[in-house]
């Protein structure tokens, strides 16, 4: 079964959430290592979501000159 990826907003929400329980929680350097890793992989997923949606915007903008 393939795991579905978040959206953008729920992985900005997860983002946020890794970042408080680094400033706040004190985690130890095997918790730290995957906090930093999920982060990367879900900033990864935004900046796709990004690009994908400029991409769109652009193409209609397109659409409206002709």
């Amino acid at each position: 079964m393939t795991k579905k990826q978040p959206t953008y907003k729920d992985a900005l929400i997860e983002i946020e959430s890794i970042v408080d329980k680094i400033e706040n929680g004190n985690p130890d350097v095997d918790q730290l290592g995957a906090m930093i890793t999920r982060a990367v992989s879900l900033v990864k997923i935004c900046k796709k979501n990004i690009r994908k949606t400029d991409t769109e915007i652009n193409k209609a903008l397109k659409e409206l000159e002709e």
